[in-house]
């Protein structure tokens, strides 16, 4: 038990030297993984929709 303590002010100490992030950061980096989930969400409609008529042709 006499070491939780020293264990936690540790923790604390490195949780102090953490340099977080700006709103602003965070508002860009959320909009950049949109937008790329976005344009590879469309890609791989795409790539489905040609390899499902593809199939559809040959078979």
């Amino acid at each position: 038990m006499g070491k939780i303590k020293p264990f936690f002010a540790g923790v604390n100490a490195e949780l102090k030297k953490i340099m977080w992030p700006s709103e602003k950061e965070i508002k860009a980096s959320t909009i950049q993984v949109v937008v790329f989930v976005a344009i590879l969400a469309v890609f791989f409609f795409l790539v489905d929709t040609v390899l499902h008529q593809v199939s559809n042709f040959i078979g």
